[in-house]
């Protein structure tokens, strides 16, 4: 399989600080470079504090670069039942790692989250993805990923859904807690396809790899620091992996 060069090489964090980069053996391993830190951002309020009285499952898809960490953060969140990585806005036919990665095809790395509206809300949720997922303010890019793929952006079928994220978008622009514009796309009506079964729980099972220490594994600390309440130590796995 053609893998992208930038989940080829991943250099130690000593080597980092030193500016120096180290090619490791860790297997689809992405360019090693310092996470963001996690930013603080005020509760959804208003008509972005969205409450599915009486919904026992809700279900939508959030892109925010490399699905490995996105997946990790969400799965270790109370409420939600299931975090799947896979990809989203493009055709079926490229619903493929080896095309996504290569850009051009539409889809973004994303993940669909299914969870329970009595136990985590849907506000809640988002109040994570904007603090700690991920800056939402990198257009077509986080970190050290870049491309189209790994745009910010929310998906949700639900028009109620999709209205309470633009409304707390438009809190947070007013809130200026972010220095820049947010970037974040809304939108429905796009089929998920589940990724290739070897990108399911990647964080949980690859804890050694660099990308992952380096830019994962501070979201998850994130979490756990800033919403306490929300957190649980043992994550929340896919059981049926792919057979892709």
């Amino acid at each position: 399989m053609k893998i992208a060069m930038d989940k080829l090489v991943a250099g130690s964090i000593a080597a980092l600080v030193a500016g120096v980069l180290l090619v490791a053996g860790f297997s689809m391993d992405r360019s090693a470079q310092a996470a963001p830190v996690a930013q603080r951002v005020p509760a959804p309020t208003g008509a972005a504090d969205l409450h599915q009285a009486g919904v026992k499952q809700a279900r939508v898809v959030f892109a925010g670069g490399c699905f490995w960490g996105v997946q990790g953060v969400f799965q270790h969140i109370k409420g939600v039942d299931n975090a799947v990585s896979g990809y989203i806005g493009g055709s079926a036919a490229d619903a493929s790692y080896t095309r996504v990665s290569g850009g051009g095809t539409g889809h973004a790395e994303a993940v669909q989250v299914s969870y329970d509206p009595s136990q985590v809300s849907y506000g809640q949720l988002l109040q994570v993805f904007f603090s700690v997922v991920h800056d939402p303010t990198q257009l077509n890019r986080q970190g050290p990923d870049h491309g189209s793929q790994y745009r910010s952006a929310i998906y949700a079928d639900d028009a109620a859904q999709r209205d309470a994220a633009r409304a707390y978008i438009a809190q947070l622009q007013r809130s200026a807690v972010f220095a820049a514009p947010l970037v974040t796309q809304v939108e429905g009506g796009k089929a998920f396809h589940a990724a290739e079964g070897y990108h399911q729980n990647y964080l949980t099972l690859h804890p050694e790899s660099a990308y992952i220490r380096v830019n994962d594994l501070p979201k998850v600390a994130g979490l756990k620091q800033q919403y306490p309440a929300l957190y649980r130590a043992q994550p929340r796995l896919v059981m049926r992996l792919s057979a892709r």
